[in-house]
C-alpha cells in the first residue's frame, strides 16, 4: 500500500520549484547579484506572520490505495482521517451490489467505525428504503463518538442518504397516485362502455318503434282495407238523403 503525505509545506515547495524554473532562475541572476551587495536584507513584516498560519499537520492520502485493501485498514490514525472515508465511499460506488452486501455482512455495527463502513458499503447496493433508514438511524447513535475531522464527511454522506430517502418517498407517492389515477380511468372507461351500450339499445328500440309506426300507417291507407271503406261510403249516404224529398 502506497500512502502519500500531503501538507501545505509540500504544496508550497512544489509551487516554489515551479516558479523558480531554470529559465526564470537565469533571468533573475543579475538581481540576485545586486541583492548580494546590500548589507542588510529587507525584512517583511507580513512574511513572518503568514508562515505561522500554515498548518504543520500531515495527512495520509489514500487516493493510491487499492479498493481491495481499503477496508482492511484500521487504527486511530486511519479511521480519524477524512481522506480514508472519502476513498472508501469512492471504492464502494464501484462495487457490484452483491459484492458490497458480502463485504458489509462481515462487519458488525457495534462501533461507529464498522457502522459507518456498513452504511457506506450498502448505500449503493440497491437496498430498500427501510434498510437505508435503519442504517442512517443506527449511525446517528454514534454521532457523539465521531472524530471532529470525520464529521463533515459523515454529514455529507448522511445528507446524500436523506435525499435518497426523500426520492424513494416521492417515487412511492407518485406510484400510488398513478395507480389511483389508472383505477379511476378504468372506472370511467367501464361507465362509458355501459352508457354506450345503453345508448345503442335505446337507439335500436326507437328504430323498431319507428318501423312499426311506419308499417301501421301504410296499412291504414291501403285500398280495400277496413279503415278506408267507411270513408268511401259516406258520400253515397248523403246523396240518398238529398234525393228523398
Amino acid at each position: 500500500m502506497n500512502l502519500c503525505l500531503v501538507s501545505m509545506s509540500h504544496v508550497f515547495f512544489r509551487a516554489v520549484r515551479a516558479v523558480f524554473s531554470s529559465k526564470t532562475l537565469r533571468l533573475s541572476l543579475p538581481c540576485l547579484f545586486l541583492a548580494g551587495c546590500v548589507s542588510h536584507a529587507p525584512q517583511s513584516a507580513i512574511s513572518d506572520k503568514q508562515e505561522d498560519k500554515w498548518p504543520d499537520n500531515q495527512l495520509a492520502d489514500f487516493l493510491s490505495t487499492r479498493c481491495d485493501d481499503i477496508w482492511n485498514l484500521s487504527g486511530h490514525d486511519v479511521e480519524s482521517n477524512p481522506l480514508f472515508w472519502l476513498r472508501g465511499i469512492d471504492c464502494a460506488q464501484r462495487l457490484a451490489p452483491v459484492d458490497a452486501r458480502s463485504k458489509a455482512a462481515m462487519l458488525d455495527d457495534d462501533t461507529w467505525q464498522d457502522a459507518f463502513k456498513r452504511g457506506i458499503l450498502l448505500a449503493d447496493a440497491k437496498i430498500t428504503p427501510v434498510e437505508r433508514r435503519v442504517n442512517v438511524t443506527r449511525l446517528d447513535t454514534f454521532v457523539v463518538n465521531l472524530p471532529v475531522q470525520v464529521r463533515p464527511v459523515y454529514q455529507l454522506w448522511r445528507d446524500g442518504q436523506t435525499l435518497q430517502l426523500q426520492l424513494s418517498e416521492e417515487r412511492s407517492r407518485y406510484s400510488k397516485l398513478q395507480q389511483s389515477t389508472d383505477s379511476e380511468l378504468d372506472t370511467l372507461r367501464q361507465q362509458q362502455q355501459h352508457l354506450r351500450t345503453q345508448l345503442d339499445t335505446t337507439t335500436r328500440k326507437l328504430e323498431n318503434l319507428t318501423d312499426i309506426e311506419r308499417q301501421l300507417s301504410s296499412r291504414k291507407y291501403q285500398p280495400g282495407s277496413s279503415s278506408a271503406a267507411p270513408d268511401s261510403e259516406t258520400p253515397k249516404q248523403e246523396d240518398v238523403k238529398h234525393d228523398e224529398p
